[in-house]
């Protein structure tokens, strides 16, 4: 059974646009509406990549993710003991979702 608040999500190639410069990146992403608060929250991991981590050295940071369904600014945190960023926003996500979404 399905329920209007399951996870949507994409899992594939991205782009991550970090202070101006693009690099290719492999992201897990889900998220779901929150009628709390009548947003949009995605998140998801950036697959390891020693140069994302030796350029953020563990600090946060603004980024753009686009994925072929779309693009979304997102915030990196810390990454997790694998060197996967975590990324998250909310808004319209950089992917396709299957239910409307309100406006921003």
């Amino acid at each position: 059974m399905t329920h209007p608040t399951d996870d949507d999500g994409y899992t594939g190639p991205a782009t991550l646009v970090l202070d101006g410069e693009e690099r290719p990146v492999r992201v897990t992403l889900r998220g779901h509406f929150q009628p709390i608060d009548g947003r949009y929250h995605w998140y998801g991991r950036i697959a390891a990549d020693p140069a994302l981590v030796a350029r953020l050295d563990g600090r946060r940071a603004e980024a753009v993710l686009r994925t072929p369904q779309g693009e979304a600014y997102g915030e990196l945190t810390d990454p997790d003991p694998w060197d996967r960023y975590r990324i998250a926003g909310t808004s319209t996500p950089p992917f396709t979702v299957d239910q409307p979404l309100p406006q921003d």
